[in-house]
């Protein structure tokens, strides 16, 4: 008779841990819950956050992100975005058709969508849903003056139950992205009361380890290990403080270059089983594409020699940890 090796979720063994019965045979649980194989990939699927090919057309976009080597495009379908909200019904197709006719499939997306009951964000949402998209990146959220955290904790909890419900019947998982500075989910551990109130299925985090590092400095390991049952999808750059202006910041450096221990980061990811979409932000000097312009001051071609080098040294750094 042979024996099937079964495995669960992440979420699922955190709970049998909580309850104290990992260590009692799992028998019982088989019928009641569904078995789903997770594990470290050998090498990642990495997506180019379109944002710093927005001055190329939808066709040329798509066909520098395939000659520079990725997996996929992480589209911007945002306010001064590829993709406009309010012309998404007419534009998301046509980038859409661009990326298949190279290769790509439509997976994941950027946008300002939190508000559902929006009708442009719910058009968003809905058009992607309908041409395959399967992860997007939600609007991020700040904390009113006027309210109490807590307070604006529990509206914001309400509001991503209402999100994920939609996300559920659309076949899309949302993810909102820890950024530093006065955002919320920027010390990642105020995101739990937020993501505890939904399943964690259709709506969680897209965990960016550059802001992570950043707010969480010698302690973002500890973010991690909280936050990483709800990662849907993962943000990949690099960021060291320095002095620009008279004033301490942090600065974007490409990676490798700053404070990110990317060896160890892999190894938790591995460690964890953090099987995700990956979008690779490359935000120090591009001439401009790193901040999303439609013309550059340097050559196209050194644009995709310094993206493509931050590609290489994911592909390296994963595969040697």
């Amino acid at each position: 008779m042979s024996t099937k090796h079964t495995t669960y979720s992440r979420r699922t063994f955190s709970k049998l841990s909580a309850l104290g019965l990992v260590g009692l045979p799992l028998l019982s649980f088989q019928e009641a819950l569904d078995p789903i194989e997770c594990s470290a990939p050998e090498s990642l699927q990495v997506h180019l956050f379109s944002k710093h090919l927005q001055f190329l057309d939808y066709n040329a976009m798509a066909a520098a992100t395939v000659a520079m080597g990725f997996d996929g495009v992480d589209l911007t379908v945002r306010p001064k975005g590829h993709v406009l909200p309010e012309r998404v019904t007419d534009e998301l197709p046509k980038a859409v058709e661009a990326m298949t006719k190279h290769g790509l499939s439509p997976q994941l997306m950027s946008t300002n969508v939190w508000d559902i009951t929006d009708p442009i964000q719910h058009t968003v949402l809905k058009t992607a849903s309908q041409l395959g998209f399967t992860h997007y990146r939600t609007a991020w959220l700040k904390y009113p003056e006027d309210r109490s955290i807590t307070e604006s904790q529990l509206l914001y909890a309400q509001q991503a139950k209402v999100l994920e419900r939609v996300n559920s019947e659309l076949g899309l998982v949302g993810g909102y992205q820890n950024n530093s500075g006065m955002n919320v989910g920027a010390p990642v551990w105020d995101l739990i009361p937020i993501l505890e109130a939904t399943k964690g299925e259709y709506l969680g985090s897209q965990y960016d380890i550059r802001h992570a590092v950043i707010e969480g400095g010698e302690s973002w390991e500890l973010g991690l290990r909280r936050i990483q049952l709800y990662i849907n999808s993962i943000v990949l750059k690099d960021v060291k403080w320095g002095i620009k202006d008279g004033k301490w910041q942090p600065i974007n450096v490409p990676l490798g270059e700053g404070m990110v221990d990317f060896k160890r980061y892999f190894s938790l990811l591995k460690s964890y089983k953090i099987n995700v979409p990956v979008s690779l932000h490359v935000e120090y000097d591009l001439g401009g594409a790193e901040h999303g312009a439609t013309e550059i001051s340097i050559p196209k071609s050194e644009v995709f020699a310094r993206i493509k080098k931050d590609l290489d040294f994911i592909r390296a750094t994963w595969k040697s940890v």
